[in-house]
């Protein structure tokens, strides 16, 4: 569950601020004039959302090509790519 904390909060108890996104694993909200203003989480934790981001966004497009038509047989796609790995050899 995420917490909020004022702004001076973050100048004054960074350290407390810090190692509770980390154990917790979970946002802190930082306000300013008592409204959010800011969400802090732990770098891991910002790393993992990035990354499952993009796969959201990945998958999406898939979809989309799925429901456009734009489609091969995988067989197809297997002989193009050990095509490309032996032009590479060579």
């Amino acid at each position: 569950m995420e917490t909020i904390r004022p702004s001076s909060d973050l100048r004054n108890h960074y350290n407390d601020i810090s190692k509770q996104c980390h154990e917790n694993r979970c946002a802190t909200i930082i306000t300013v004039n008592g409204r959010g203003d800011t969400a802090i989480i732990g770098l891991q934790d910002y790393y993992q959302m990035k990354s499952e981001l993009e796969l959201l966004r990945t998958l999406a497009e898939a979809e989309e090509d799925v429901i456009n038509g734009r489609v091969a047989p995988m067989q197809n796609t297997f002989d193009d790519i050990r095509k490309s790995l032996l032009e590479r050899k060579a």
